[in-house]
């Protein structure tokens, strides 16, 4: 049976601020943290997804007394990534409400540590980031926060990712990230037929009518998306928003 299709804001960190990027590149201020997981919280979000990015980058994760007030600011399940790499950290995170960690770069040079969490805290508690980036030798998997390209096709990563035990994949369309120009489906359901854990596509979300065509027409779990819930229009200034539950419905009348 078909679980209930999710829906979930991506918000990035960056020095204690929410931030939005563009291909990764060129934060844009977006608000104080507290502020807008108050807001979410009112809209009755699914789930939000907080990936630190210069965590990620400098492998130093978001200290755990901010995300432990970040937790008691919503009730909403929280997913946190950036940085990671040992089990103690992820305890630490547990214990201060988060009901999911996500994992990128280690599971590239620190698999040893995304294996043992997954059995030490079930699969469903961790879930693998995957950053695409198209080349002209085709598509690679970016880590460090997408400085490093490494040779290995996406479907290939998430299988990998799959046999470390991870019980869902973030799947990260870089070049189509903050752009608004539509999720990239031909990836994501390729990498969802790929796998028999839930993909979550990310990266491109242009509309409210888009939310729906990753889950309808590439069998992905939920999508994700940052820009749409964050700001008016393109280059209209921050407005934090989210579908309510009768346009949930309307979005997805073909399997709700």
């Amino acid at each position: 049976v078909r679980s209930e299709p999710r829906v979930i804001p991506v918000l990035l960190l960056q020095d204690g601020k929410f931030v939005k990027t563009t291909n990764f590149s060129d934060p844009v201020y977006v608000g104080d943290p507290l502020n807008v997981l108050s807001i979410f919280n009112d809209f009755e979000v699914d789930e939000i997804v907080l990936l630190d990015i210069r965590g990620a980058h400098d492998r130093n994760p978001t200290p755990v007394d901010k995300l432990q007030k970040y937790a008691e600011e919503c009730f909403i399940p929280l997913t946190y990534g950036g940085g990671l790499t040992d089990v103690d950290q992820l305890s630490q995170i547990f214990n201060a409400g988060y009901e999911k960690v996500v994992v990128n770069t280690a599971l590239s040079d620190n698999r040893e540590f995304v294996h043992t969490a997954s059995k030490q805290f079930g699969s469903q508690a961790i879930v693998a980031s995957i950053d695409v980036i198209k080349t002209a030798a085709g598509e690679r998997v970016a880590i460090h926060g997408g400085g490093v390209l490494i040779d290995c096709s996406p479907v290939d990563w998430a299988k990998r990712a799959a046999d470390l035990g991870v019980g869902e994949i973030l799947l990260t369309s870089v070049d189509r990230e903050g752009t608004a120009r539509g999720y990239d489906l031909e990836l994501t359901k390729r990498v969802q037929d790929a796998v028999d854990i839930p993909v979550i596509a990310h990266g491109g979300a242009a509309s409210r009518d888009d939310l729906a065509k990753p889950i309808l027409d590439a069998g992905a779990s939920a999508s994700a998306a940052g820009s749409l819930f964050v700001f008016r229009a393109a280059g209209q200034g921050v407005l934090i928003n989210y579908p309510s539950r009768r346009q949930m419905r309307q979005l997805f009348s073909e399997i709700v």
